[in-house]
């Protein structure tokens, strides 16, 4: 019987082969970084299942307008919050969910949006890269990833580290900003309320495609009654 591929083990193997190939220092400040989200997050802050959404605009990279109510119109839509474009875990994970997701997100005739504060000339690389099949969309300014409380800022030793190095993420994002969203899916019904919703602060745990298909299938059945 053939293994089922888990994301968690994708992202497990990214994470070792940097423990093989990075300069200690380097890994270091990777994994403290993520240990201090972990450790400082507020889950009482994040967006969860119950709350209704009031109207939001994202930028498809291809042009198309997309809010709330068109992407909920014909079906539940769900929202997968990234960091950017170049992110490596970011260029793990949306192909994953194109394998994994993608096709059963398409059979229940729900709508998948991967969503990243880039702006969308930069970004639309991620979906050429990838040959992705669903949608990826700017979230200016971070508005959306702010009213769901999932943002992050670089601790002050990576914001050092990279300015060392000449470097700031909200060059690479085009936001001016160094903040970013924490990857996080969204399923929301067609009604507006979110029906599931999963924030991870460590950006190397990133949700599964069977817990989001569970739970659009839900949202189907229930509609079909």
């Amino acid at each position: 019987m053939a293994q089922t591929e888990t994301l968690r083990q994708l992202l497990a193997d990214l994470h070792a082969e940097r423990e093989r190939t990075w300069d200690p220092a380097q890994l270091k400040l990777n994994i403290d970084q993520r240990r201090i989200l972990v450790e400082t997050a507020v889950p009482s802050r994040w967006v969860k299942a119950g709350d209704r959404l009031g109207p939001f605009a994202l930028e498809e990279v291809d042009g198309e307008p997309l809010t709330l109510e068109s992407l909920t119109l014909n079906g539940p839509a769900v929202l997968i919050f990234f960091r950017f474009a170049g992110c490596p875990a970011c260029n793990i994970a949306l192909p994953y969910y194109e394998r994994t997701l993608a096709p059963g997100l398409k059979a229940l005739g729900a709508r998948l949006v991967a969503v990243s504060p880039q702006i969308p000339e930069r970004l639309v690389e991620i979906k050429r890269r990838h040959n992705l099949s669903f949608e990826v969309a700017t979230d200016r300014d971070n508005a959306l990833g702010r009213r769901f409380g999932v943002l992050y800022t670089a601790d002050p030793a990576n914001q050092a580290a990279a300015k060392a190095k000449g470097s700031f993420i909200g060059d690479t994002t085009g936001t001016g900003a160094w903040e970013l969203p924490q990857p996080t899916v969204v399923v929301i019904g067609t009604d507006g309320v979110v029906s599931f919703a999963d924030v991870s602060p460590d950006w190397l745990v990133r949700t599964e495609a069977e817990p989001i298909l569970a739970a659009v299938r839900a949202l189907t059945l229930e509609s079909a009654r």
